[in-house]
C-alpha cells in the first residue's frame, strides 16, 4: 500500500503582524482564531513559529502552545532556535509534537537535537552544511543526510525520530528549477541510502518566496505538490489558507495511497 502526505499548517508565525502583536500583548484570541481556521482548512499538524524568542522565551512559547491547545486538538510542530523556549513548549504539549528542527551546526546538535529523546518526539533535520549553507546538488544533500543520521547516533537519538527536510529553494534562484527537480531525486533515494524507512518534509512556500504575482505563486505550489507526493513525501509544510492547494494535496493522497478508488474521497 502507498502512503499519505500530511499537511502541516505554517500559518502561526511571527512574520504575521497579528501573531506578533498577540504575542507582545499575551492575547490568546488572535492566535486561537488562526488555529481554528487551520484545523477547519484541513491541517493535520499546526506549526508554531515565534522566531528566536530572545526575551521571555519560555513564557511566550508556553503561552502559544497552551493558547492553541485550548481550541484545537491537532498535534503541534514547534519552531524556534531558542533551546530553553523549545523545551518549555514541548513540556506542555498534549499530543506528541515535532521539533522543528536542527541542522549540522554545533549549537543545534548540542542544544536542540537531544530534546527529541528527552520529550519522546520526532525531530526535523535540515540538509544544510554546518555553516547553514544550502547544498548545490543531490549528491551534497545525500551526504548531509548521512551526517544527520550520524549526529543522531552520537547523541543517542533513535534514527526513526528523524524527519528529513531536503531544503527547497526559491524558483527565483538562478538554479531554482534544477534544484526543485533534484529534491525529488533526494526524497526517492533516501531510504535506500540510509538503509531504513525515512520520513520527509518540505516547506512548500520556499518554492515561491521572493517577488512574483500571488496567483502565479499559488499555481507553482499546487503544481509542485503532486511531484513531491509521487516521490514519497510524508509532510508538506504550507499555508492552509490556500484552499485549492490543500485540495491538491488531499487529491494526491487519493492516488498515492493505492486503495480502491472512490470519488467520495476526492476533495
Amino acid at each position: 500500500m502507498g502512503s499519505s502526505m500530511q499537511i502541516i499548517a505554517d500559518n502561526i508565525q511571527i512574520t504575521d503582524p497579528r501573531i506578533s502583536q498577540a504575542l507582545d500583548e499575551m492575547d490568546p484570541l488572535p492566535i486561537q482564531d488562526l488555529a481554528r481556521q487551520c484545523e477547519q482548512a484541513g491541517a493535520d499538524i499546526i506549526d508554531i513559529n515565534p522566531g528566536p524568542l530572545t526575551r521571555d522565551g519560555e513564557m511566550k512559547m508556553t503561552f502559544l502552545v497552551e493558547a492553541v491547545q485550548e481550541v484545537c486538538h491537532l498535534p503541534l510542530s514547534l519552531d524556534t532556535s531558542n533551546p530553553s523556549a523549545m523545551a518549555a513548549g514541548l513540556r506542555v504539549c498534549r499530543e506528541k509534537p515535532i521539533v522543528n528542527g536542527f541542522s549540522l551546526g554545533p549549537a543545534k546538535i548540542e542544544k536542540i537535537l537531544p530534546l527529541a529523546s528527552r520529550f519522546d518526539c520526532d525531530i526535523i533535520g535540515f540538509l544544510l552544511d554546518p555553516t547553514g549553507r544550502v547544498p548545490g546538488n543531490a549528491d551534497e544533500r545525500l551526504s548531509l543526510a548521512v551526517q544527520l543520521l550520524e549526529a543522531l547516533h552520537e547523541k543517542g537519538v533513535e534514527p526513526e525520530r528523524l524527519i528529513i527536510d531536503p531544503v527547497l529553494v526559491p524558483l527565483m534562484w538562478e538554479d531554482g528549477p534544477r534544484q526543485a527537480m533534484e529534491l525529488l531525486t533526494v526524497i526517492r533515494m533516501l531510504p535506500e541510502l540510509l538503509g531504513c524507512p525515512v520520513k520527509t518534509v518540505v516547506g512548500l512556500s520556499n518554492l515561491t518566496s521572493g517577488r512574483g504575482p500571488k496567483e502565479k505563486r499559488r499555481v507553482m505550489e499546487s503544481v509542485y505538490l503532486p511531484m513531491v507526493a509521487s516521490a514519497g513525501l510524508d509532510w508538506a509544510l504550507m499555508d492552509v489558507s490556500h484552499h485549492h492547494t490543500v485540495s491538491v494535496a488531499r487529491a494526491c493522497n487519493v492516488i498515492t495511497r493505492q486503495r480502491t478508488f472512490s470519488w467520495e474521497e476526492v476533495p
